[in-house]
């Protein structure tokens, strides 16, 4: 943080020095004589004054979010329109007020203005135009000798481009392009800064026999992501990048033009999905930047993504909060996180442990709060289940209520798929947990309400846990692969693109808090959001793929199983509960949103109650006839006794919804 402010300061001392000089210099260059000693004799008085203005015209126009070696057309663009601002500010004040009331004439006039303003954006932009060049050519001769790696790039042109820069500026290391293949037909024969078109991918043997046959080897592919839309085959491209015994990597990157790019091995899981969401990156810029931020579980594949997300999108600082000292260790050595410009920091710390909870939230006094930590493995859950209701009920209530009282802008809740008429223990705590936060969410007041939602979505390819992981290692093993049901669907989605659209459903949220406070209209805001994740995926035809893509043929090399619905499980996910209003979200893509259905604070408290003196004694009946009466859903699938909850004790079934609050 002091280097970032250290850096800002240098630049803006740059401009200012900048900017007396372009005025020193309009005055040589368009005055002589008695003319030029009259305003250098007036310019201590006036320039000053002029400079604080300009500083902060600068800092309105963001001429410091980019960093020189970065400097590109937007960056002159906002110099541009500084320059403009000063120059008719100049001009304004020349003709409404010195030419009037002070000298009678024309200080500056409106050719010096004019020349001025040219002055002024070459002595703003000049500099930097050439820092970057000189960081370029450094960079473009480092890499020249650094580059070890005979490389092929695949894609097209538009993101080879961007590789390339990536590739001269250092981000992107040890790589020697020695052409390219683009799905294009008409890119062939042309040149991306310097590396051949060679042709497309049918021609990937011929190309590489020929580079080959000139002394130059290709020892590995790199797949920008337009190699691997469905369009351009990639499956193709993946066989015969095997048949070759040529490893095939993909470029990842978690900011604009690459800069923190790095290179991943393709992983069968980047086939297995529709083209994601086009995230909206300047709202989720302007939602973080400068913000305090608390993920809890942030060591979980959900939870560390987000930290990485919130660091690249420009919050401050941010504090990850987790139960597990392997998981946080590996989170905070992330070299994204590593680094980060932002601060982050750790705290060891398990969300059922109230007074520590509120303790750190306290001292943290966070803007916004996502609340990852779960148990959210079905069939253990089926089991031990006193542990999910710790961890998801009573560790969410918690969460909700350290959020709100360190007066944070925002709880987001991540939730599942699966709290829609929930048949499984993960389900229904899930689901009793969003109804704790949407009951607390109607209660907030005032003109800054903490705004408490929920985000739902299915299965994260990768995630621990998960079907695709299960499914590569049972085909490394020889098989057979194991399918619980032949006709089971499921959604999916890559962790990168959940984490971008829970953030975008917490900008929306956030907005709607500022707009539509509660006790101006609130109870029509959104408070449930779903993730569009697609078409959902039949769990058999998945398998058969991931076992071709392996090189395998399904049924003869490598067998698949059906063992059976597990305890908990259903064949379909469902999005939206029967009774949930929805809400339209104009303008934002990938997300959908409800308001929410949730019973009176009162009824709850009672609840949360009886689910505690049921965990204590370990009466799982008793713990789901408090379900049952709170999610009838739960009810219908379970078919409770009529004896489980006497008529006398039974709590309050009341169910409201935002447009009519109990």
């Amino acid at each position: 943080m002091q280097q970032r402010i250290y850096k800002t300061a240098v630049m803006l001392a740059h401009d200012l020095v900048a900017t007396a000089l372009a005025v020193v210099l309009t005055f040589g260059v368009r005055f002589e004589g008695a003319m030029l000693a009259e305003r250098m004799a007036a310019l201590p008085l006036l320039l000053p004054p002029f400079l604080v203005y300009a500083g902060f015209v600068y800092a309105r126009f963001r001429l410091y979010r980019t960093k020189w070696r970065f400097a590109s057309l937007p960056d002159l663009a906002g110099i541009v329109r500084a320059a403009s601002v000063l120059a008719l500010s100049l001009l304004v004040v020349d003709y409404v007020l010195v030419s009037s009331t002070m000298y009678g004439f024309y200080f500056f006039g409106k050719i010096a203005i004019a020349l001025y303003w040219v002055l002024q954006i070459f002595l703003l932009g000049g500099p930097r135009l050439a820092f970057r060049y000189l960081k370029y050519a450094r960079s473009r001769q480092s890499s020249a000798r650094a580059a070890t790696v005979p490389t092929l790039l695949l894609g097209r042109g538009g993101d080879i481009e961007v590789l390339l820069r990536a590739i001269e500026s250092g981000s992107v290391k040890k790589l020697a392009p020695k052409g390219i293949l683009s799905p294009r037909a008409d890119e062939a024969g042309q040149e991306m800064r310097g590396v051949p078109v060679l042709g497309g991918f049918s021609d990937l043997e011929r190309v590489v026999q020929a580079l080959a046959d000139r002394g130059q080897p290709v020892r590995r592919l790199v797949a920008t992501p337009s190699a691997l839309t469905p369009e351009a085959e990639p499956d193709d491209l993946i066989a015969r990048a095997r048949r070759l015994g040529l490893p095939l990597a993909r470029v990842v990157s978690l900011g604009e033009g690459m800069r923190d790019a790095e290179l991943a091995p393709l992983e069968i899981e980047d086939l297995l999905l529709r083209p994601t969401v086009e995230i909206d990156r300047p709202r989720l810029e302007r939602f973080l930047a400068g913000k305090r931020v608390i993920v809890t579980g942030g060591g979980g594949s959900i939870g560390s993504e987000i930290c990485a997300r919130a660091v690249a999108f420009g919050a401050a600082s941010v504090l990850v909060v987790e139960n597990s000292e392997p998981a946080l260790h590996g989170i905070l050595n992330q070299p994204a996180i590593l680094n980060a410009e932002a601060e982050v920091s750790g705290a060891l710390a398990d969300i059922r442990d109230r007074e520590r909870l509120h303790a750190l939230f306290t001292a943290y006094r966070p803007d916004y709060v996502f609340h990852a930590a779960a148990l959210k493995q079905v069939p253990y859950l089926e089991r031990d289940w006193t542990e999910g209701v710790k961890t998801n009920v009573f560790g969410s209530i918690n969460v909700a209520d350290a959020t709100v009282a360190a007066g944070a802008r925002a709880l987001v809740m991540i939730s599942t798929d699966k709290a829609i008429e929930p048949v499984s223990q993960l389900g229904v705590t899930k689901r009793f947990a969003e109804m704790y936060a949407q009951a607390l969410d109607a209660e907030q007041t005032g003109g800054r309400p903490t705004r408490l939602i929920a985000v739902r979505f299915g299965n994260v390819l990768g995630s621990v846990g998960s079907v695709v992981p299960v499914f590569k290692a049972q085909i490394a093993r020889g098989g057979p692969v194991t399918v619980t049901h032949p006709d089971m669907v499921r959604y999916f989605m890559t962790v990168r693109e959940a984490s971008d659209l829970v953030l975008t459903a917490a900008s929306h949220a956030d907005g709607e808090a500022r707009a539509l406070p509660a006790a101006q209209g609130g109870d029509q805001r959104a408070a449930v959001y779903v993730l569009k994740m697609g078409q959902p995926v039949k769990i058999r035809e998945l398998a058969e793929r991931m076992i071709r893509l392996a090189g395998f043929e399904p049924g003869e090399e490598i067998e698949i199983a059906v063992t059976g619905s597990r305890p908990g499980e259903r064949l379909n996910e469902i999005l939206f509960a029967r009774e949930e209003p929805r809400v339209s979200l104009d303008g934002i893509a990938g997300v959908m949103a409800a308001r929410p259905v949730f019973a009176d604070r009162a009824v709850l408290d009672a609840w949360t109650r009886r689910l505690r003196e049921a965990v204590a004694a370990g009466d799982r009946t008793a713990a789901e006839a408090v379900f049952e009466a709170a999610i009838p859903d739960f009810r219908e699938r379970h078919a409770p006794p009529a004896s489980a909850i006497a008529p006398s004790e039974a709590p309050d079934t009341r169910i409201a919804t935002a447009a009519t609050p109990a």
